[in-house]
């Protein structure tokens, strides 16, 4: 599984961004698919997800501001990320979970980069 992440780009304070993560095979009926950042200096973080059936699940400090979807006929999982704010900048990264008895398996996008600034 390859995921291809794209969207991110310098923003002002309150704007918006959506990003997209594509992956190279249908996998989302059985892989929960998140959106993490990662800014300088700390831990990279779960900023939603979106699980097999559907439910979503966000971190605190992006309810109500942030959205993760997914196009199911393109492969592709979405973040829009709207009333952005400075704490928001970070390199997102898209990634694929699946648990199998004893096995997981994880596959990561390659970052991009998301600057939130006047």
């Amino acid at each position: 599984v390859q995921l291809q992440a794209s969207g991110g780009g310098l923003v002002q304070p309150g704007g918006s961004l959506r990003l997209s993560c594509a992956a190279s095979i249908s996998i989302f009926s059985i892989y929960t698919m998140g959106w993490y950042r990662q800014a300088p200096g700390k831990q990279r973080e779960l900023v939603a997800l979106i699980t097999t059936g559907g439910s979503t699940n966000y971190t605190d400090s992006v309810k109500g501001r942030f959205t993760i979807s997914r196009d199911n006929a393109k492969n592709t999982v979405y973040l829009t990320m709207n009333s952005l704010k400075p704490e928001d900048t970070a390199v997102y990264y898209c990634n694929a979970f699946r648990a199998s008895g004893r096995y997981e398996y994880i596959y990561w996008g390659q970052g991009t980069q998301v600057t939130v600034s006047s």
